[in-house]
């Protein structure tokens, strides 16, 4: 990271230093970076942050998996076959490392007044679902569908039982949603790749009736293209 922009990068961005670096799951790595500047955040569940990977000015946004008020953010970062600068900076990236982030910012958040929840998405999605889920008590109305390309790739999610899981190639997301015919009233978290995400909503608003504002979504990725979030 050029020497002559911390100045700059000290006003617009957080520090911290990466304490812990290990495999969360099979193509998943959970890092936690802590730092002074990392205290007393307000960090909403499934919201994500910026961070600078490499050696250069290249961003890569990532949702939190867990927060400490106390100085602390987890991040989860996938690795596959074509791996960009964020995949290869999250494989890569070892314990004494000092990582810069922005705040956490975003709206793809959990909805703690809906009457139920239903999660449908990924393994980019299973990251903030894992941040939502843990923050909702015990005896919440919890159901939804997660895609991995195998077992070995399903996050430990708090309410997991509750969630159908579901391998890659076996079922579409959109046809297990219709399977779990989620009755309308609650809330709906639909996040990863963004054409899935179109046409999970559209099961969802079309043939089962819900309310197109209680769809939530975030498209993460989509192939052939770079940059999205």
């Amino acid at each position: 990271m050029p020497t002559l922009l911390d100045p700059v990068l000290d006003l617009l961005m957080l520090r911290g230093t990466v304490t812990e670096a290990e495999p969360i799951a099979a193509r998943m790595r959970r890092l936690r970076i802590e730092g002074d500047t990392l205290a007393g955040l307000d960090v909403r569940p499934g919201q994500q942050v910026r961070v600078l990977v490499g050696s250069g000015l290249t961003r890569r946004t990532y949702s939190v998996w867990r927060y400490d008020p106390s100085g602390a953010i987890e991040l989860c970062v996938l690795d596959h076959a074509e791996a960009g600068p964020g995949a290869r900076w999250g494989r890569s990236v070892q314990v004494g490392e000092r990582v810069r982030l922005g705040k956490p910012e975003g709206s793809f958040t959990l909805r703690p007044e809906a009457a139920h929840h239903v999660f449908v998405g990924e393994e980019t999605a299973s990251v903030p679902f894992g941040a939502m889920l843990a923050a909702l008590p015990p005896g919440a109305r919890v159901s939804g569908c997660v895609e991995t390309e195998t077992a070995a790739d399903r996050l430990p999610l708090p309410h997991s039982d509750r969630l159908n899981w579901l391998t890659r190639g076996d079922a579409s997301l959109p046809d297990a949603v219709r399977s779990l015919a989620p009755e309308p009233g609650g809330i709906a978290y639909v996040a990863g790749e963004a054409r899935t995400v179109q046409r999970v909503r559209q099961v969802l608003v079309r043939e089962a009736g819900w309310d197109r504002r209680a769809v939530l979504t975030k498209p993460f990725w989509t192939p052939g293209k770079r940059g999205m979030e």
